[in-house]
């Protein structure tokens, strides 16, 4: 029986080319799980979590990887995520079913854009995390501008448990602030640690950080307080539970450093990995239980929607399953279900019930998965994270033993951005085509299937240029097809700008039973700045419309979305009340009044003057200082703003915002623009509306195409 105390779920996220995937590597090979390591890119044969050729080809991690190590006493389950942001989806799912996380920073580069899409998303899950500072051995490592950074730009109190011996060629190992102690990683690969007296250079530097470290911690703990008023010597005993509390709460982030490259300051990390992040029963975990309806909060305003009702769940196996898939992956033999178990225990060969579709589904073999390796279990408990194999479920979907009937909170989806048309070259395609497309929509939530109703043309979307590129590749080596694949399509948005009164009426009368409906009320432009993208809000009263046609009002008004009056795109940001309205005893149907919804939106809508929104990403170019002139140029005539743009070891750090519309094939021109030394990211920041100079001509040309492609049917 295991003791759920010293289990750990992490994951370990970061900016692309910060080192996660080669921490990884390192964290198997000191927990005895490999016996060689690899490295992401060379002649090695590629990272164990890489396990996917193109992976291994392009040097990047495309999908989350799963394994399991033992670090002493401590059962540790990593999930290494990705971090371009192409594959955001990745992390997304894997922080939603974690405890803890490492946020990996580089010591050059430190807090980037990327950075902090992670701390937000770990931020949205509630995950507490232990940042660690790697690459300290880069020309131009900083680890404490990177500490400054962490407390500005990510909003949260960093408190360093170490710091660096040296830095850059001349890195000898860390100094444990905790501890007052110099930390070597001695051996071909710095797998023995050595543990000797501060050297004197750098004992003023230790001093120095220990007293903030303490004054940091003293704020979250009276009695570390009044031992520093009585400046009594404080031990490594006391200082371990005050981290690990003020950790678990969120209140600081510990901050440790090393260089996995060159194997210095694993060990410390996994250290602290164990002392510092929480078990599963330290997390609070609630899901909302389907068999009571739902309740308005007390103390809630008079008018306030009623709330699901909320049930605290206990890492106990003795208690029904409640258990969430939360990656699928399609193999030869069935799907692979990722899945993490919040209470009860898996057994294999029973039977448990998808709360979502209510189907009783039988879990033939359990599996622990270490990257792609499966290795077979008979059972699984509390706070573990397996794999299911040969059952059919969504990503997301809760499995729950009997009694119990719960629904754990879903992960979160981004919107699809960028859009591209794509065929068979060969008809006799078209079908490999179609598996492959559909095993991919299943697999990624970001990854869109569907049909232009005009050409018949299958689109596919998702979160950039690079997102879909990886998909077209696999569908080639997988499936052995080649494609065509149309020129990137940016998702533009319809947003109405003005309220509209309406009063529509449907009627037909065609002998028999005729249809009858009729609403009235208002359309109001919620503005670009609302996160939500419809409402619905009904406020008829003494049954002017029965209440059993309501619900088809809203679907009708919903047909109506995915085709706005300006350009075909999908309409949002709009919330439509409906205030009065009437019936017919007769005539009147759930049908007439879809009907009659549907139409009444497309009215309103063209009265509303609609306006185009684009995708706006957030851009992040970093490239030698001497090509930040031009760079900067280049991006203005992209319809670019600029935010900030620092100079840090003779690399200048660009970020701004720029229309992904100016950004298809951005890559080619900053090579050349820099002589190949520039790189850059960029991720979703908002939808906002097209410059008027512009609408017209986007318009224009959506119509020009739309009749091109009629043509050629």
């Amino acid at each position: 029986m295991k003791d759920l105390h010293l289990v750990r779920n992490i994951g370990i996220s970061a900016h692309i080319d910060s080192g996660k995937t080669t921490l990884t590597e390192r964290i198997l090979f000191y927990s005895g799980r490999i016996h060689k390591m690899n490295e992401v890119k060379g002649g090695t044969g590629g990272a164990t979590m890489d396990y996917m050729d193109l992976e291994r080809e392009k040097g990047i991690t495309i999908t989350s990887a799963c394994t399991a190590v033992q670090w002493g006493e401590n059962p540790i389950n990593v999930i290494d995520t990705p971090g371009h942001v192409d594959f955001t989806v990745e992390v997304e799912r894997s922080l939603r079913v974690l405890d803890g996380a490492i946020l990996v920073l580089c010591s050059v580069g430190g807090v980037q854009s990327q950075s902090l899409t992670v701390d937000r998303q770990m931020k949205r899950y509630g995950i507490p995390r232990i940042a660690f500072i790697n690459k300290m051995d880069r020309i131009g490592a900083n680890p404490f501008s990177v500490i400054e950074q962490v407390r500005d730009k990510l909003g949260v109190t960093p408190c360093p448990l170490q710091v660096p011996m040296g830095a850059e060629s001349s890195l000898q190992g860390v100094i444990d602030l905790i501890t007052m102690q110099a930390v070597y990683f001695d051996g071909d690969d710095g797998e023995d640690r050595r543990r000797e007296a501060i050297p004197a250079e750098f004992q003023d530097l230790a001093n120095e950080y220990r007293v903030k470290m303490l004054e940091t911690l003293s704020m979250f703990d009276d009695k570390l307080m009044e031992a520093m008023l009585e400046e009594r010597e404080i031990t490594a005993e006391e200082l371990y539970p005050i981290i690990r509390k003020a950790t678990i709460a969120r209140e600081i982030t510990p901050v440790m450093m090393g260089s996995a490259y060159k194997n210095k300051g694993v060990q410390e990390l996994l250290d602290g990995i164990c002392r510092y992040l929480p078990s599963p029963l330290d997390r609070n975990i609630s899901a909302t239980d389907l068999d009571q309806k739902p309740v308005v909060p007390e103390g809630a305003p008079e008018g306030a929607r009623p709330e699901p009702v909320k049930v605290k769940l206990e890492p106990k196996d003795d208690l029904p399953l409640v258990a969430m898939a939360f990656k699928i992956i399609e193999e030869q033999y069935g799907q692979l279900t990722y899945t993490r178990i919040y209470q009860g225990k898996i057994v294999k060969g029973d039977t448990y019930v998808n709360t979502r579709t209510g189907k009783r589904v039988r879990f033939g073999r359990l599996v622990r998965m270490h990257a792609n390796e499966k290795e077979d279990i008979d059972y699984a408990g509390a706070g573990d994270i397996i794999s299911i194999v040969g059952i059919e479920c969504a990503s997301g979907d809760t499995f729950c033993a009997e009694p119990a009937n719960y629904a754990l909170e879903s992960i979160f989806v981004p919107e699809a951005v960028i859009r591209l048309s794509i065929e068979p070259a060969k008809r006799d395609g078209a079908d490999k085509l179609s598996k492959a497309l559909e095993r991919f929509r299943r697999e990624d939530p970001t990854f869109r299937v569907m049909t232009d109703p005009e050409t018949g043309q299958t689109l596919i979307a998702g979160m950039g240029q690079l997102h879909l590129e990886i998909y077209t590749e696999r569908i080639k080596r997988e499936y052995k097809v080649e494609c065509v694949v149309g020129e990137p399509r940016v998702a533009y948005r319809e947003m109405p700008t003005q309220v509209v009164e309406f009063d529509h009426k449907h009627k037909k009368q065609t002998g028999g039973s005729g249809q009858y409906a009729h609403v009235k009320g208002r359309l109001v432009p919620l503005g670009e700045d609302s996160p939500e993208t419809y409402i619905f809000d009904n406020k008829v009263t003494g049954g002017r419309i029965p209440k059993e046609y309501i619900p088809a009002i809203d679907e009708g008004f919903q047909r109506a979305l995915p085709k706005g009056p300006l350009a075909e795109c999908e309409v949002v940001k709009v919330q439509m009340t409906i205030e009065d309205g009437s019936y017919h005893d007769v005539d009147s149907s759930d049908m007439a009044f879809n009907i009659c919804g549907f139409d009444c939106m497309r009215e309103a809508l063209k009265k509303s003057k609609m306006t185009l929104l684009e995708p706006i990403m957030k851009v992040e170019i970093e490239v030698p200082s001497e090509y930040q002139g031009s760079v900067t140029g280049h991006l203005a005539s992209k319809r670019g703003v600029i935010s900030s743009s620092t100079v840090r070891q003779g690399v200048c750090y660009i970020e701004g915002e720029v229309p992904l519309a100016t950004m298809f094939d951005y890559a080619n021109e900053l090579r050349s623009m820099t002589q190949g030394k520039g790189g850059f990211t960029m991720e979703f920041a908002a939808y906002r509306q097209v410059p008027k100079s512009l609408q017209e001509e986007i318009i224009n040309k959506r119509k020009a195409d739309k009749e091109a492609k009629l043509a050629m049917k």
